[in-house]
């Protein structure tokens, strides 16, 4: 069990999902002697995809070596993907991380820096094989563990993954607290989380109106494995 303070940073870019970056935010910041920062290039004030203000508290430049990095989701990992002074920052702060983590197409970013090579990992259900473009075993899990890498599938996800991560590092009974303190008891009310168990009709309304999105993400995740494999 951790007996010292634990320094965790969120990156938090334009265009990040609130969800893949608060959820977690939420379960690390309840853990104890932990500081949590949201990171980005400097600290000016981001939008989230879905318009939430949010200030990151430590700029690339001032950002010391992190124990734990997570990287979220969102819109806005399209511009990151080829964006070298993020790739560059995540690969200087892996050097030394205890856990490397990601939610959602976060692991898109962690994988477009070159950070999952060799590893498992998961994604939204979306874009799982999305991870093959660079040669990743995508695993249809809502939490991968693999070493030190920790991705967690879409959205709510990653309040499971922080989880997993509070109990590697402080341990099981500190992540039960936060658990029961948060009451975190998942009961949704239609049954529709996975395409696995959802209605098709639905699975199928969602992948149409998403096609556009994902023919673009797809493009810019061939463009960033293509990158990568000429280095």
């Amino acid at each position: 069990m951790n007996t010292r303070q634990i320094h965790i940073g969120i990156l938090a870019f334009p265009g990040v999902l609130q969800m893949d970056l608060t959820g977690p935010y939420g379960v690390f910041a309840s853990a104890p002697d932990a500081r949590v920062d949201l990171v980005w290039k400097d600290t000016a004030t981001i939008l989230s995809s879905d318009k939430l203000a949010l200030t990151p508290t430590l700029a690339f430049s001032g950002c010391p070596p992190l124990e734990v990095l997570c990287v979220p989701g969102g819109a806005g990992i399209l511009a990151l993907l080829d964006d070298q002074e993020v790739h560059s920052f995540l690969r200087e702060q892996a050097r030394n991380a205890r856990y490397l983590c990601s939610v959602c197409t976060g692991s898109l970013v962690l994988a477009a820096a070159g950070l999952l090579s060799g590893y498992k990992a998961t994604t939204h259900w979306q874009s799982l094989d999305l991870l093959k473009e660079f040669a990743i075993t995508p695993v249809a899990q809502r939490v991968v563990l693999d070493r030190n890498r920790v991705s967690a599938a879409g959205v709510s996800a990653g309040i499971d993954m922080a989880l997993c991560v509070v109990g590697e590092l402080w341990g099981p009974d500190a992540a039960r607290r936060i658990e029961l303190s948060m009451e975190y008891d998942p009961q949704p009310p239609f049954r529709s989380g996975h395409p696995s168990f959802a209605p098709k009709d639905v699975v199928d309304d969602l992948q149409a109106r998403h096609a556009a999105r994902q023919q673009t993400r797809l493009e810019a995740v061939r463009r960033a494995a293509a990158r990568l494999r000429g280095k």
